[in-house]
Parts: C-alpha cells; structure tokens; sequence
C-alpha cells in the first residue's frame, strides 16, 4: 500500500489536543484515497471508522493545504447511511472537529424528514458533505439538476456496508452508484463495516463490476475483546417458554441503577413497548429512562436521541433503530433481551457500549427461554471467537430496477443501450440481458401487456429516434411522491386532539378500536377518542391498557447460529458450563429420546392430550418452519392423517392431528417441493401480500396522490385487483415474477427449507414416545397462543409449560 500523505497541522494538531493518535487503519485510509483507488473498511466498533471514512474530505479543506486557494464549491462527499438516525449522530459528531480544526466545510443532512424548503436549497447550493438513505439519494438523482449537483463529486462513504448489500436497500443504492459514477466518473466509493464475514463479496458489491481490484481492502487494528455474559434468574429457573425474559426485570434495574447510562436492545417495535413498561413499573428512583422506534414520531425520536447524547438519560430501550453505528460514548453497558439471533447483530449491537477501541464493550444477554439460553450462547461464543454471521447475495430485484428507470426518465430523456450498460455496471443487475431489460421497459412504459390499454400506467413513452422520456412531467412529481423501496404494514398517526403527535401504529390494530378503547404506546396509557381518517386521536388515560402488537420484520435466525446451537447440543461434555436446570432439560431429553445435532433430523411423534404430536426439529428459522408447516398438513391432507395445525418457532414445528404420524419420511420428501410449493403460495395470501409490495415499489400502484394519501385499505384493494388481472391475462408479468422472487426468499426462506428436505432421507431419526418429549415444551407451550403478543401471556404461558414440563421430565 502507498504511504500515507503527510497529516495536516491542523489534523495533527486536533488528535494531539484530543490525546489520540492516528490509527494505523485511518492513515491507509488517507493512503488509499491518495492513490485515488475505492477502500473497503473492515474495523472493530470505536476504532474510528466514520472519522477514516471522512479524513480525506477533511484534509482536502484544511487551510494548509488549500493555500490561497478557495475552498471548493458544490458537493464533495456524500455519506449514506442505512439509518436516519445514524445520519444525524453523524452530523452531530463531525460539527464539532470542523469547528475545533477550523475548517471551511459545511455539513447538512437530508431525509424524508427534512423539510421540503431545505431541501430544495440543498439541490441549489448544496453543502460540501451531505448526509443521506438510499432512498433519498435515489429521490436526488431523480431531478433535471443532479447532472450539475453531483458532476463535481469526489468521494461517497457508505457507512455500514453490510445493512445494504444483500436487500432492495441495497439494489437501490447499487443502481444510484452507478449512475452517480456515470455522472462523476472520478468518484471513489468507500464503504465501512464492523461486521463482515466476507469482505471480497462486498469488494464486488462496491466495485463497479469486474473492478473488484480497484478496491483495496483495509482492516482496522483489533480492539479490545467485548466482555460478554448471560444473566441467570436469582430466584428462579431459566424459563420453559416465553420471549419476553421479563423474569429479569429486577436484575435489570439494577443494572440500570449501577451504570451510567445502559441501551436495551429489544427484536420487536412491540417488545420494546412492552420492556420499556415493566421497567416504569419497577423505576421506584424515577430514573430518566426512554424509549425510542421507528413508529414513534420524528419529533419524539429526535428528543429522545438529543437526551442521549448530551448524557441525560440512565437508559434506552430501543429497536434496531439505533443498531447500527450510533456513537454515545457514554452508554457503558448494552443489554439484549430475548434471543440474539446472529452473532454479527449481537456483535454490532455490543459495539454500541463504550465506542472506544481500546475498551471492551460490555453487554449481558437475557435469554427468554431454554432454546434462548442456548442461542445466547452460541452467539456469545461466536463475539468470543471473533466468529461472524455469513450474507447472501442475491440477484437484484426488478420491481427496485423499474423503479431506478423512472428515476433516470424523471431527471432526463435516455438511451436505452447506454442506460442499460450503466445498470449492468452494479453487481446486483450484471445479470441483466436484452430480453429482460426489454420487459422491465414494458412494464414502465405501459404497465404490461395485460395493463397497457390504460392511460394511468402510461409512465414513459419511446420517441423515433430511441430515446426515452416521461410521458407527461407530473409524471415526475407522482414518482417523487411514492418512491421507496421501504413499504411498511399501513400505518395512522397516534396523536391528540391539540395536534400533538406521538407515532403510528399500525391500521388494522387501529381499525380494531372503539372509541373508549385504551392501549398503551410511547410510554403512556392511551384511550381512544375516534378514528378520523389516517388520524387515531386519543386522550392519556390512568386505565388499564393492552399493548399494540406490530407485525414488522421478524429477525431470522441465521444458519450460522443455528449451526452452533446444534453443536452445543450434542457437546455433552460442554454442558457442564451450562446452567443446572438446561443441563438436566438436556441430559433427560437424551435419555428419554435423542438430541437433535449437526448431522441428524430428529422427528419426535407423541400423544397428549387426545391428539397426535410430531416435532421436526429443523433449526431452519421462522420463516423456513412456518413454510414446512403448510407443507407437512398439506401431505398429512392428502395422506388421510387428519392434521389440526401447527406451530413454528426458530428451532422446531410442531404439527398434530387425529392420526399418528408413523413414518415421517413421505412427508419430508423433496421429490414434489417445488409443485406443491408454488400451488400453496398461490393459494395463501403470500403472493397477494409480496405483489402489493412489489407493485408500490415498482410504481404500478401509489400510495400518495397531491394533497392525499390512499389508506392501507385502498392500496390492498387497488393491488388485489391488478393481481387478479395479470394473474389470469398475464402470469409472466415482471412484477409477478417479482413478487414471486421475494415470495421464495423473504417471506418463506425456501432456500433453507429446500436444504432441510434435501438432508431429509439421509439424516432423519425419527423417534416415538409416549408422552411429550422436554426439547418439545417449548414449542408445546406455544399452542394456542399463536396469536397472543410475545410477552403479553407469559404468566400463563409459564404456568403451562411447568404443568408440560413435569410431564416430560419424568425418568419413570
């Protein structure tokens, strides 16, 4: 690598008066940009990874070097984050040096919540750096004027690689490198991440493709080992089930008491709600504790994040809204509840404690049931061997490519040729040939065969001589309004009747409500008031509540994890480390059946309660069990074995019927998955729900109209009869196809179920008991309660599982 630049004195002489020195990574940073080459970052959190990300923008504006030079005009850096909240910490926290060193740079940041008159100075005398999201640079690009805006960019830092590349997000992004680098061909793309497990994969995601050699890989200087433990109850057992680990809500506090300010990561919008509760109810010294999530409202995210930087709050309780690189020096202990579900998120989520290279993070795990403490485990040992979660790249999605088309037609006519060479230089959409580009094109310019009789679809139209323009230019006004890739479940602003805005929840919970009705959200008892349009309006109330349950994104169990978790099962002599009730769950369950590890599938068959069990013990995730679920009572239907329905958690599936299931192998063949496969999805409601998706992405249908914004109801009801459409006049259509691809991927992880009937015939052991099994209780315990909120039930959900457990733990 070339040496490094000299440091400037101002540089210099602000690490000197902050007692840093420059790290070894930083200064190949300074390198690498000197050689004018493309950097990809791989560093441990608080090892300065933001601050390399940006020195060679500082340095370009220190007076020392500028000379008698000018500072430049126009955008120099643009910096993309995945998260709004992270664009904003970032912009507090590189303010202060500019000031401290002095320098010329101005700094602003722009998302959908920035309002619009700034927005529209930032496209007519942009700052030097700006801070944005995929979508809003995807929003950029769309104006006549981003030709002029970003002709003079230099450099582009794209802050936590890895919460881009494998998703839509990160299609979308691809797309908008690639036109930025036809705009600015001496751009540089840097990224940064803490978390990769494959740095040559992301290497070819930054890269324009087949330059991979033009990024040079940079690994930071190693940091300080995180100190990680499990809390354990004080006067209890490690639980059977539950989700919640509200059993350590007194240890906890404590916790919470003895440092000076701890984050509390939670999986769910609900969970936090929910933790964020129990914690008021059990606050006797009245500590300032928050809550923060994406449903709250802007205004009460920003107060909330404001309070934590200037050290004000003793604790956090949060979503990933703040996973990913937030930098509170002063958060000295970080808390997960509930199961981690990857080491790379459990790892990014410790990286918030401290943010100092030189000292660990520290972090405690609160397990909500045995499966939980196992999985906590796992991934403890993972952060312990510096062991991370795998991504999988996956082709780019068409429905984000149609909506990149509109993108480009919005802020100037095309050619077709050319913007196709253009697309094909991003990883995502190298893929994409003639034929394909030619249908993508169809579908924008009429909507698809089936559609192109309507003039509403007509978006762009082809002139005599090839090149492609907007068909009218409101046409360019109705893609600023419903561009995103991010189609959240319909939502109605929460707020009071004086105006004040505390969130949104989501439309069918609201449409359950009467008024009178009350719910708890944003720390407060709520009672309804009316429903008035997206508006639920409420009053603060001293009545019991029940709390709002979101169905946002479930966190995946990762294979990797999942393959740990196997490994500690079987690792009898490790189960001395574990805690004395896992371990005996453990020893009975491999006395009275067998473990299910690494190189079997265990299928355990019993009765209880006048009905016959089967567990398949598959570790394949949610998304993965729910799917073999429809698969397993399909086969029980056609077999004649009478299913009643099933179960899934991240572990194992639990199916019951009338009739015993004697031998599981038919049921788990893949000779007829993909047949039956693609008969369900088109018979359940997934394929309506991912084409809904895909359609607003893709533009086909809109939620938002000048002046008013179409209810959940609306858009659900325009979608279903599109649907229905091109489902009967034209099944080949680009965004079926579409919804298909997330269908398979996203919605159902077909890919792990594939894998889990493919090892079917050669690794099943299949075992019949006589009563229920103790590796089945958790799962057992989850019967009925479907549909009940994680947490919600867990009193009653223990006292079952005790009555189940005392079943199986049984030696007679």
């Amino acid at each position: 690598m070339a040496s490094p630049p000299p440091l400037p004195p101002e540089i210099a002489q602000w690490f000197a008066a902050k007692g840093w020195r420059l790290r070894r990574h930083q200064a190949d940073m300074l390198a690498v940009a000197g050689a004018g080459r493309h950097a990809l970052l791989v560093a441990d959190t608080g090892a300065g990874k933001t601050l390399a990300g940006f020195l060679p923008t500082l340095a370009a504006f220190c007076p020392s070097v500028l000379g008698d030079d000018p500072p430049p005009e126009g955008l120099h850096t643009l910096y993309v984050s995945p998260l709004k909240a992270l664009a904003h910490d970032v912009q507090r926290n590189l303010l202060t040096p500019i000031a401290e060193m002095g320098l010329p740079l101005r700094v602003e940041a722009r998302s959908g919540d920035t309002p619009s008159d700034r927005k529209k100075r930032q496209r007519e005398k942009p700052p030097h750096i700006l801070l944005t999201t995929p979508e809003s640079l995807s929003l950029l690009l769309s104006y006549p004027e981003s030709f002029k805006l970003f002709a003079g960019l230099k450099r582009i830092v794209v802050d936590e690689i890895h919460a881009f590349a494998t998703q839509k997000r990160g299609d979308l992004l691809a797309l908008a490198l690639a036109r930025l680098q036809a705009i600015a061909p001496d751009v540089r793309r840097v990224g940064l991440s803490a978390t990769l497990a494959d740095p040559a994969g992301f290497r070819a995601w930054l890269a324009p493709f087949g330059e991979i050699d033009t990024v040079t890989l940079v690994e930071g200087e190693p940091g300080a080992p995180a100190q990680v433990d499990i809390v354990l109850p004080a006067d209890t057992r490690v639980p059977w089930g539950g989700h919640a680990g509200t059993w350590a809500i007194p240890q906890l506090y404590e916790q919470i008491r003895a440092n000076r300010t701890t984050l509390i990561f939670t999986n769910t919008r609900f969970l936090a709600e929910y933790i964020f509760e129990q914690l008021w109810d059990a606050n006797e010294d009245k500590l300032p504790i928050g809550i923060h999530h994406g449903s709250l409202s802007v205004e009460g995210r920003r107060k909330v994040e404001g309070a934590m930087a200037r050290g004000e709050l003793r604790a956090l309780v949060c979503t990933a809204s703040l996973d990913l690189g937030v930098d509170w020096g002063d958060v000295d202990l970080v808390v997960q509840m509930g199961a981690p579900k990857g080491s790379s998120r459990l790892l990014q989520r410790i990286g918030r404690a401290n943010h100092r290279l030189d000292q660990p993070s520290r972090a405690l795990l609160v397990p909500g049931n045995r499966f939980e403490f196992l999985e906590a485990q796992a991934a403890k040992d993972a952060v312990d061997e510096g062991r991370r979660d795998g991504e999988d790249f996956r082709p780019g999605a068409l429905d984000v490519l149609a909506q990149h088309v509109m993108v480009c037609a919005c802020a100037a006519p095309f050619d077709e040729a050319g913007l196709l060479a253009e697309v094909r230089s991003c990883l995502p959409y190298a893929w994409v040939d003639e034929v394909v580009w030619s249908r993508v094109l169809n579908f924008v310019a009429t909507g698809g065969y089936a559609l192109k009789a309507y003039d509403r679809f007509r978006r762009i139209v082809r002139d005599r001589d090839g090149t492609w323009r907007l068909t009218h230019p409101e046409m360019a006004a109705r893609h600023r309004l419903n561009a995103g890739i991010i189609v959240d479940s319909e939502m109605l602003n929460v707020r009071f009747r004086n105006g004040r805005s505390l969130g949104r929840v989501e439309e069918r919970f609201a449409a359950a409500l009467a008024p009178g009705d009350t719910f708890r959200f944003s720390g407060l008892n709520l009672e309804v008031e009316q429903l008035k349009d997206m508006d639920l309006i409420v009053r603060a109330s001293a009545k019991a509540a029940v709390i709002p349950s979101y169905g946002g994104l479930r966190l995946p169990l990762t294979t990797h994890l999942a393959e740990r978790v196997r490994g500690l099962l079987v690792d009898r002599a490790g189960w001395a480390r574990l805690p004395e009730e896992v371990r005996e769950w453990l020893e009975v369950q491999d006395w009275r059946s067998r473990l299910p590890g690494p190189d079997n599938l265990l299928v355990e068959s019993f009765p209880h309660g006048g009905r016959e069990y089967a567990v398949y013990y598959t570790f394949a995730g949610w998304n993965a069990n729910q799917s073999l679920g429809m698969l397993i009572t399909k086969r029980m239907e056609d077999a004649g074995l009478m299913p009643g329905g099933f179960v899934a958690n991240d572990y194992c599936l639990a199916v019951w019927g009338r009739r015993a299931v004697t031998d599981p192998a038919p049921l788990l063949s893949p000779a007829i998955l993909a047949a039956e496969f693609e008969s369900w999805v088109e018979n359940s409601y997934l394929l309506r729900r991912a084409f809904r998706e895909v359609a607003v992405i893709g533009g086909l249908v809109e939620r938002q109209q000048p002046g008013q914004r179409k209810s959940g109801r609306q858009v659900t009801f325009s979608t279903d009869l599109i649907y229905d459409v091109l489902r009967k006049y034209e099944p080949g259509h680009v965004l079926i196809e579409a919804a298909w691809a997330d269908a398979r991927t996203r919605l159902t992880d077909m890919a792990r179920l594939a894998d889990v009937l493919q090892g079917a015939a050669a690794r099943l052991e299949h075992v019949t008991l006589d009563r229920v099994s103790p590796l089945a209780v958790p799962v057992m315990v989850m019967i009925g309660r479907e549909a009940v909120p994680q947490g919600a039930g867990d009193d009653e959900l223990l006292l079952e599982a005790e009555s189940l457990a005392d079943a199986a733990m049984r030696v007679d």
